[in-house]
């Protein structure tokens, strides 16, 4: 059950926020009674964060309050749509609107968000009013207007002015955990009229394509240029596939299977292309991550790993950095990665890059989450990072041994313990190919 404002009141000080008085229209989820929140209170940073994620996330519901005052919310939407998934496959869509007009692109598009602090992050979400209707994810296949009106709202290729009538006002609502990503007020909608959306026609081509399969349909886009955040949204509202199969997808799922689906395709041409000469280390820094990519001349394999630090949301009461990580080898994955999207999302960022380049290689991604990143944003942030790294010029060098040096120098984490979670390391430093005996049997005796 949400709290009141009394609750939050002590965990967030005058002095953090100028205006207090405004917390009365925020409500509060609160934990359970062993929470580090109720302890903590946002001043002890118990849970070893550089910042506190529930002052982030009031504050940011602050700075838009006095806009979002009425059932009525009258803006600019990015496009913005989403899919929840609680309840599936009974399910709420609706759009997504900011109480404000003008160029509001950059609220719902995640690939301009890198050099961004997590604050503005944090603000982009908040800003976005979501308006929700229940329905099932079979409705792609009845006359249903309000979907209809969605779908062609992701189909557009700019900001469109719009008016989202609730039938309360938004519920503010902050849950105290820091696991949980931040999402802009919400309440039932009412009615949703939007005027003058200008349709991406590369988008409509396919969504009237009703023989064309919903994995091509994407890989089809992709390749025409349309930002994969955007080929996500219509996923995620039932506009790809063959006709009788189109269905509903949570936007969390629909992120995840199209950077899964564009991945593959991309990994089954690089496969055909010469390895790359040369072993390469990336780096990049991003929201107090770390990122070291290793690409290597060898065939195709993939691994993911990260490390989360003492005090980040996975391991917010360990002693030491909790790793985990999966691999897939050159004839690839039958099973679903326990580390969830951010593999299929880094997958995507280096079959791309290797794509453009028609080179092969196999590839080892580290990341280190440190206690800056106060909470997750979304997997998004891994595949820009990766991207935006990839971009870089990178160290070379003649051999592998080299290269780790090197990009051990960039983490924090000794190599034993990449070492002890890698399958690429191990099978480096632990067994022998094919190769290697017959250049051993070659060489010349003493």
């Amino acid at each position: 059950m949400s709290g009141t404002v009394k609750w939050l009141s002590v965990v967030i000080s005058p002095q953090q926020i100028d205006d207090i008085n405004v917390l009365g229209t925020i409500e509060v989820a609160p934990p359970g009674s062993g929470s580090l929140c109720l302890l903590c209170k946002g001043g002890r940073m118990l849970c070893g964060k550089l910042g506190c994620p529930i002052i982030a996330k009031a504050q940011s519901l602050v700075k838009y309050q006095n806009l979002i005052e009425s059932e009525s919310i009258q803006g600019s939407t990015p496009p913005g749509v989403f899919v929840g998934r609680a309840g599936y496959p009974k399910v709420s869509i609706g759009p997504m609107v900011p109480p404000y007009f003008g160029d509001t692109e950059i609220l719902d598009t995640p690939e301009l968000w890198i050099g961004k602090s997590i604050n503005e992050i944090i603000d982009y979400r908040f800003s976005l009013v979501r308006g929700k209707v229940r329905t099932s994810i079979f409705d792609t296949q009845t006359d249903n207007q309000f979907l209809e009106t969605l779908q062609e709202l992701a189909m557009g290729s700019r900001p469109t002015d719009s008016e989202a009538l609730l039938t309360r006002k938004p519920s503010k609502t902050i849950l105290l955990s820091d696991e949980t990503q931040p999402f802009g007020p919400s309440a039932p909608l009412k009615s949703f009229k939007t005027s003058n959306i200008r349709v991406d026609g590369r988008i409509e081509k396919a969504f009237y394509d009703h023989d064309l399969k919903a994995a091509d349909a994407a890989m089809q886009l992709y390749q025409d240029g349309v930002l994969v955040t955007r080929i996500q949204r219509c996923f995620s509202v039932g506009m790809f596939g063959l006709e009788a199969r189109r269905r509903l997808v949570p936007t969390r799922w629909s992120i995840t299977a199209v950077d899964s689906n564009i991945s593959l395709q991309l990994i089954d041409e690089i496969k055909q292309y010469q390895t790359i000469s040369e072993y390469r280390v990336y780096t990049f820094r991003n929201l107090d991550n770390i990122y070291v990519a290793i690409l290597m001349p060898e065939k195709w394999s993939f691994e993911w790993i990260e490390a989360w630090f003492p005090g980040t949301t996975w391991n917010v009461d360990g002693k030491a950095a909790e790793m985990m990580g999966d691999y897939e080898g050159y004839g690839g994955r039958t099973t679903y990665a326990s580390v969830g999207g951010c593999y299929y999302s880094t997958r995507l960022a280096v079959a791309e890059k290797l794509s453009m380049e028609r080179r092969q290689a196999s590839t080892l991604v580290l990341r280190e989450i440190h206690p800056g990143y106060i909470l997750p944003v979304g997997v998004w942030n891994v595949r820009e990072s990766i991207r935006s790294s990839l971009r870089t010029t990178p160290n070379l060098f003649d051999s592998f041994g080299a290269a780790l040096r090197f990009a051990m120098s960039k983490l924090t984490i000794p190599l034993r313990n990449w070492l002890a979670n890698s399958t690429i390391l191990r099978n480096i430093f632990f067994q022998k190919k094919i190769c290697d005996f017959f250049t051993e049997a070659g060489k010349p005796r003493s």
